[in-house]
């Protein structure tokens, strides 16, 4: 199975091994690791590597995790398109257009998200949606 992250690399060699608890070396890893995990449903990832600050965190993390799990039920994930990756040491920024569809609309939306580094590890911290694709 290709991986959904659209890196055109199998699933196994390319987001797994950040699904399993390695964690990702930048930013842009992390990202392409968060899409496939929404496309898989693996919702827990989701939950551990949001940044507290983020505005979508809560400590209730039941309602949270459900809220996640319906959105990746209700939501095909068809693509995703890296445009621009700002590296840093402590915040990184990658902007990207996610192709998704809801009930047979197309959801898409090009989002830059920052990313911030917590004791060595890379936390999605908060998004600007640029554009909403029709």
């Amino acid at each position: 199975m290709l991986c959904p992250c659209s890196s055109g690399k199998p699933y196994i060699v390319c987001c797994k091994r950040y699904h399993k608890g390695v964690n990702p070396p930048d930013a842009l890893k992390l990202m392409r690791s968060r899409y496939s995990a929404y496309a898989l449903g693996l919702v827990d990832y989701i939950v551990t590597t949001t940044h507290p600050d983020n505005p979508t965190y809560t400590n209730d993390k039941l309602s949270w995790m459900t809220s996640i799990a319906a959105f990746c039920e209700d939501t095909a994930f068809t693509g995703l398109d890296i445009i621009d990756f700002a590296d840093g040491t402590e915040e990184a920024f990658v902007t990207f257009t996610a192709h998704l569809e809801q009930e047979e609309s197309d959801a898409s939306f090009t989002e830059r998200s920052r990313f911030v580094k917590v004791e060595s590890r890379w936390l999605y911290h908060s998004g600007e949606i640029k554009k909403s694709l029709p």
